[in-house]
């Protein structure tokens, strides 16, 4: 069967400390490889509320509790509360799962702050924080990090130019169908796409009756006789912690159709990269999220 590429992304504080180890140890206990994506500076979580004005926005979080999943505490870093420095407040449990054999790469320097303003952003400006991000990650783990999840799947064409200057092979930065090279200016760049191909749980919860007791075997029903590999996001912040049976539902059910755990290097590895197709950077909207992002053309 296929692989279920398991795509973390860890946006707070709070999921780095509480959501990452819970989901190291429902990981083991299905001994599913899956890659770390981290936020590495400051977290302000709470500058989200001013998103409040998008169209879509109050119907999602309507239904998807974000004080039960996030908690007042956190909703309050940027607005009431200074913003913690994540990379330095929980770099230790950002490198017991790089010890415990998990990827690891970058997600973002300050999640909320990339997510609202990179899509319109000047060169100099993309590429400071991105660079605040990989100096980060070289000073936690030690090394240089082999992958890139943009927050949010928001990204800009030098963003993605930035990938290929630093050497990175893969990437997982919009929401798609399968495996392809990215063109910006009109060139193909170097590195390979791995879009997120499932929907996420809270893209489901709240749509069409659905709640936390059903939303897993709607999406077991999408992979059930589907023979491609599939990558899925899902977040520290939501199945490290509530949704955390939701999720451990998904694994049993991925393990009985007899799917097996990738990592995004895992995925990379046995890609014919000669044989990728190539597609131009493309915005647009995905159901149950706010907004547009980064996606596939058809």
């Amino acid at each position: 069967m296929a692989r279920i590429v398991l795509k973390i992304d860890v946006d707070t504080l709070r999921g780095t400390r509480e959501g990452v180890p819970n989901l190291a140890r429902l990981l083991d206990r299905y001994k599913a490889r899956a890659t770390f994506l981290f936020s590495l500076g400051p977290d302000h979580t709470g500058w989200a509320l001013r998103r409040v004005f998008r169209p879509g926005f109050l119907r999602k979080v309507s239904r998807t509790s974000v004080v039960e999943h996030y908690g007042v505490r956190q909703l309050m870093y940027g607005v009431l509360l200074p913003g913690p420095d994540i990379g330095v407040r929980a770099a230790a449990e950002m490198r017991a799962i790089h010890e415990s054999g998990f990827e690891c790469g970058i997600h973002t320097w300050d999640h909320v702050y990339w997510q609202d303003n990179v899509r319109n952003q000047s060169r100099e400006w993309t590429l400071r924080e991105m660079n605040k991000c990989h100096e980060r990650f070289v000073t936690i783990f030690g090394a240089a990090p082999a992958t890139h999840g943009a927050a949010g799947w928001q990204m800009n064409e030098h963003a993605f130019e930035q990938i290929d200057a630093w050497g990175m092979r893969y990437a997982s930065d919009g929401r798609g169908h399968g495996p392809y090279r990215p063109v910006v200016g009109g060139r193909a760049l170097s590195h390979v796409q791995l879009p997120t191909t499932l929907s996420t749980l809270d893209e489901l919860i709240g749509v069409d009756g659905l709640d936390e007791t059903r939303v897993a075997a709607r999406l077991l029903a999408s992979t059930e006789h589907n023979p491609h590999d599939q990558v899925f996001t899902l977040h520290a912040e939501l199945e490290g912690q509530k949704l955390a049976p939701v999720f451990e539902q998904l694994l049993a059910g991925w393990r009985a159709q007899g799917h097996t755990f990738a990592t995004m290097g895992d995925y990379h590895a046995a890609l014919d990269r000669e044989s990728l197709p190539s597609y131009p950077v493309t915005w647009g909207e995905i159901p149950g999220r706010s907004g547009e992002l980064i996606v596939q053309p058809d």
